[in-house]
């Protein structure tokens, strides 16, 4: 299991400046899907999170310039988090208000659902922040090697098949399917850590 990445100190400076495109765009890309998921995962429609999402990075660069890591409690991940959980909230909150035809309770239940306590939430926006990491690394190492390749890696380190069984099914050598697997989890491990030092 890799460590969670830490966002770092060059980008935070890089996203106080709002025509740094470049930076935005790497920020975006990283956390994007990690807050939709999580919105998703609150319980709100495709819809909703997508707007929360805006809101949630309208909100970041609006008060990144106010963020300071000696004044604030925490990381700046936690710092996300907060906004993350603070809309969510304030969502459900203005939604509550607005009569409903139907599902009333549902958002009140799903009020409380939230965690009052920060540390399953933290552990949540670190899997998700990993997860996110971890598809964008498998998305360049995948253009970056053969299909047989990936595939060897494919079935033995995620389906979890022997190298036999994998080698039986490609039409590859027992040795092969394991020197693919390896070079393609070498990679993997490479671009995980370029995207962690960029994040």
């Amino acid at each position: 299991m890799y460590p969670s990445p830490t966002t770092r100190a060059s980008l935070l400076l890089r996203l106080r400046d709002s025509q740094d495109h470049e930076a935005w765009m790497e920020f975006v890309s990283l956390y994007e899907p990690v807050v939709y998921r999580l919105l998703r995962k609150h319980g709100l429609q495709d819809a909703d999170s997508r707007e929360l999402m805006q809101e949630f990075f309208l909100t970041v660069s609006r008060h990144i310039d106010r963020w300071d890591p000696a004044r604030e409690r925490g990381s700046f991940r936690g710092w996300l988090r907060r906004v993350t959980r603070n809309l969510v909230i304030n969502w459900l909150k203005h939604r509550q208000r607005q009569p409903v035809g139907a599902g009333g309770p549902e958002i009140q239940e799903l009020l409380e659902g939230l965690p009052a306590n920060a540390e399953p939430e933290t552990a949540e926006f670190d899997r998700e922040l990993r997860r996110a990491v971890f598809q964008k690394a498998s998305e360049i190492v995948r253009g970056e090697v053969s299909p047989r390749m990936w595939q060897a890696f494919w079935e033995t380190s995620v389906v979890g098949s022997s190298a036999n069984a994998a080698g039986l099914k490609l039409a590859m050598r027992a040795g092969a399917v394991r020197v693919g697997k390896c070079r393609v989890l070498a990679r993997l491990r490479e671009i995980v850590g370029e995207l962690e030092n960029k994040s």
